[in-house]
């Protein structure tokens, strides 16, 4: 073995990080971890690396606890990042997990960032959507930007990668979003902009009193017809590339279509339970999308 190959060993920290990674995407229990097994091994663990920081991230806004020390665990992870890119010491063996990723495929520095900048928008309390513009800026924050850096590792790069990322980012996050309204508006949160609710005259402040509007329903079908836009052109995206090569997304993609295809056939009623998949569904998924 010459010199040149012992160097592109990764280090023991770096193989440590890297379990670090993968404990924290199977502990989480999430279909993600059965759509990367059909990777080779060095894209598998950049995936590993880029969930298990969006997974670190995610639970720092959603978990119970002071808004300050919410923004001071995320303005700590946005100096990991700048410390990862910098190759300078950091603070968490994850964000070393993500080096060697970064360097192999050319992971973007300012999707990290966005993906934090999304997180910091979620931390504050009373959250509401102003207007399409934030309701964009925000998909692509949580969600577009981890979809431009999932596409670079499967093999995807420039305008063709940027935009299946941008459609299917976003038609996943708006998925959760119609999903979660009901449990949303119990934390005090509405994720759709208020200028859409005022267009079908709704102008309570309350989430609660927004999904009981009897105008309510007709904002929700307007919002699964915007999703099933995004899947579509997200289909036609994806159908265009190397089917190996975008396996992944498209099992994601199928995931989600499953649960959006529900959501609008059940229609919107409040009182009604949050819709999953069995996990019969998921491992058919799996075996249609990640070995044929």
């Amino acid at each position: 073995m010459t010199d040149k190959d012992m160097s592109n060993l990764p280090s023991q920290q770096e193989i440590d990080a890297a379990h670090c990674a993968e404990k924290i995407v199977r502990r989480s229990g999430s279909s993600f971890f059965w759509a990367m097994r059909c990777l080779s091994i060095k894209k598998r663990q950049a995936m590993f690396a880029v969930y298990a920081f969006c997974r670190e991230v995610d639970d720092i806004a959603d978990e119970v606890g002071a808004e300050q020390t919410k923004r001071q665990q995320l303005q700590k992870w946005r100096k990991d990042i700048l410390s990862v890119y910098s190759e300078q010491p950091t603070t968490t063996r994850l964000a070393q997990a993500l080096l060697r990723p970064i360097q192999q495929f050319d992971l973007q520095k300012n999707d990290f960032l966005a993906v934090i900048d999304g997180m910091e928008m979620d931390v504050g309390s009373n959250f509401r959507m102003t207007d399409m513009a934030m309701l964009s800026l925000y998909c692509d924050r949580v969600a577009c930007a981890v979809g431009r850096l999932s596409i670079r590792v499967f093999g995807v790069a420039g305008d063709k990668g940027d935009a299946i990322a941008k459609a299917l980012g976003d038609a996943l996050q708006l998925t959760n979003i119609l999903r979660d309204i009901e449990e949303d508006a119990k934390k005090d949160r509405m994720y759709l902009p208020k200028n859409v609710l005022l267009k079908y005259g709704i102008s309570e402040q309350d989430p609660s009193d927004i999904i009981t509007h009897v105008q309510f329903e007709n904002v929700f079908k307007e919002f699964v017809e915007m999703t099933h836009q995004k899947f579509s052109q997200s289909r036609i995206l994806l159908s265009a590339e190397n089917p190996k090569t975008v396996r992944p997304a498209v099992m994601m993609m199928e995931v989600y279509q499953r649960i959006f295809n529900k959501l609008r056939l059940r229609g919107w009623q409040p009182g009604q339970s949050r819709l999953r998949l069995n996990k019969f569904i998921k491992l058919w998924l799996v075996i249609r999308y990640g070995i044929f």
